[in-house]
């Protein structure tokens, strides 16, 4: 019933622009990493705190950026951002064509993009409840998501293929150009947008930054899904660096067999968000994230056997499949059910409180697991982390009965 469903042509415009963007960071998935490595010769402990200071110090700068888009209409502000994270980008593959390339750029070009793309994730999801009829707001979201993971799959084998041809440069020309496209498909979405009042105060408030985790963590369903998200997500990101190094180092995986193992398991990601709508309609919402959020849990501890070989590339695969399957079902429903629940003036506080704790606790666990792998072996960090995963189900939210229904509110899925 839900395949195929018209949701407008300002939707239209809107999935378009996020597909351009998706695509090209996937092509320029890694950039930082290779220019890093290739053009300023860095070594493992700078490429390490590129990652993980762009991510924690690009979350610390979007916390003041909750307010500001709240208060706002969301296309300028998209508008803006993608403008932003194009001049950001751009200004890389410049410098270096001046010779004034260096370290410092690459890490300040990395907070900019990260804080960018928290605030625009923001405004679209505030946005997205403005444009799409509530009942359709779970397709259109399972379509976001599935673009998200198509562009996984074929962006990352491309940019790698480009820059063995034409260097690192070109993938981040590549995502620049993409933000700029993104920018001038959001424009073209047209149509009026209502202002969202600040209830009376003109002026920023200080407890305007905190506001969203106050909705998340005083809303009886939203506080577990929170802490279960981040922590999920913290500790399958955590062992990503740790896992390459076991791949490409003890394990002897060639490059494009990493690359391999990775890319092609986003194909369930697809699979997964087409089938959200329809596994809702079935099942109801809380059926659907209790399954697919507890199932997500125990495919990494497998990664921990890995072994050379094609078995261990059938392993990884393997693993990678059942867990982002998981994963493309239960985002969209998630992601579905916070701006259900998020009253119209906390929209965008709310989704970048969330994306802020995601990305700061991604970058502390990140260096965590880094020295645990230092101190025990990467396989033993490895399995650890799955280990604490296999916990993770029990911060679902199990109270109440199932619901059939989509729009079903807080009392029926707590």
């Amino acid at each position: 019933m839900v395949r195929g469903r018209a949701l407008g042509r300002r939707f239209g415009w809107l999935w378009a622009a996020y597909a351009v963007s998706s695509y090209g960071s996937g092509f320029g998935f890694g950039a930082f990493s290779l220019i890093a490595v290739l053009v300023l010769h860095s070594d493992p402990t700078q490429v390490a705190a590129l990652s993980a200071a762009g991510r924690a110090v690009g979350a610390v700068v979007a916390v003041p950026l909750g307010p500001w888009v709240e208060f706002r209409r969301k296309r300028p502000v998209m508008v803006a951002m993608d403008l932003t994270r194009f001049a950001a980008l751009l200004s890389v593959p410049v410098a270096f064509a001046l010779g004034l390339l260096g370290f410092a750029q690459l890490l300040v070009v990395s907070v900019v993009v990260a804080a960018s793309g928290i605030a625009f994730n923001a405004a679209v999801g505030a946005y997205l409840r403005v444009l799409v009829p509530r009942e359709d707001l779970l397709v259109a979201n399972s379509r976001l998501e599935s673009t998200t993971w198509t562009a996984t799959v074929v962006g990352p084998p491309l940019g790698g293929a480009a820059i063995g041809l034409f260097g690192p440069m070109v993938t981040m020309v590549a995502d620049a150009v993409s933000h700029l496209l993104s920018a001038l498909g959001i424009r073209a979405i047209g149509g009026t947008e209502p202002h969202v009042a600040r209830g009376g105060a003109s002026r920023p408030r200080a407890g305007d930054l905190v506001e969203g985790w106050r909705h998340i963590l005083g809303h009886p369903v939203l506080r577990p899904l929170f802490f279960n998200t981040i922590v999920v997500n913290g500790l399958i990101m955590a062992t990503e660096p740790v896992l390459a190094v076991l791949l490409l180092g003890r394990l002897g995986f060639a490059p494009w067999q990493y690359g391999l193992v990775f890319a092609a398991p986003c194909v369930g990601g697809l699979v997964g968000s087409r089938l959200a709508p329809r596994l809702v309609a079935r099942f109801g919402r809380r059926g659907v994230l209790l399954t697919a959020g507890t199932l997500r849990a125990v495919w990494p501890v497998g990664l921990a056997f890995v072994q050379p070989g094609a078995p261990g590339i059938v392993l990884v695969i393997g693993v990678q499949l059942g867990l982002v399957t998981c994963c493309g079902l239960f985002n969209p429903v998630l992601a579905t059910y916070r701006l259900d629940h998020a009253a119209p003036d906390r929209v965008a506080r709310t989704l970048s409180a969330w994306s802020v704790s995601s990305s700061g606790v991604i970058a502390v666990l990140t260096a965590l697991w880094g020295l645990l792998a230092a101190v025990v072996g990467a396989r033993t960090a490895i399995a650890l982390a799955g280990v604490l995963l296999l916990a993770t189900p029990l911060l679902l939210p199990r109270r109440g009965k199932a619901s059939r229904n989509t729009g079903d509110r807080a009392s029926n899925l707590a």
